[in-house]
């Protein structure tokens, strides 16, 4: 069985194609790629079929990150082929959960950072689009931090359906 995960930001151009770059290369490096798919979209479409924005390619290429990426709008019906909906911050959270077609659609829906145990009270990835690099390196720390916590949860859960 394939388990779907999909990262959503504001407009798919910087946070969460980041996250997705991210989660998909330890995906790989679990050896889980061919059980765990991984994709991004925004809870707008301002952006849509747009590429990542610069600074989010140059920072996740510095890191050694690769991925092409074209922007996307999230939409209500793919809930249903998504097991988990991971939001970057609390208003996308709020956005996601009010779009969930059943309360098990928004129960699927979380915030990166509650898998990152050192997140502390602020669970929010800040948006870097109005800033410069350090925003957008700070963005790839956090999304890091959170991506060990997030794949031993997705791990946990192919297990226990193994099982």
């Amino acid at each position: 069985m394939t388990y779907r995960v999909c990262f959503v930001c504001t407009g798919n151009i910087c946070r969460s194609p980041m996250a997705e770059s991210v989660f998909r290369a330890r995906v790989a490096e679990a050896g889980l790629a061919d059980r765990v798919v991984v994709d991004s979209a925004g809870t707008g479409g301002w952006h849509e079929g747009d590429p990542a924005d610069p600074r989010t390619v140059s920072v996740l290429e510095a890191h050694g990150y690769g991925g092409g990426h074209s922007a996307r709008q999230f939409q209500a019906s793919w809930f249903a082929g998504l097991d988990l909906v991971i939001a970057l911050d609390s208003g996308h959270l709020k956005v996601l959960r009010g779009l969930a077609p059943t309360a098990g659609d928004a129960a699927k829906v979380r915030l990166l950072r509650a898998y990152d145990p050192t997140a502390g009270d602020d669970l929010d990835v800040p948006d870097p689009y109005y800033g410069g690099m350090a925003g957008f390196e700070a963005c790839l720390e956090m999304v890091e931090a959170a991506s060990d916590g997030l794949l031993a949860a997705v791990r946990a859960h192919l297990e226990g359906q193994a099982a």
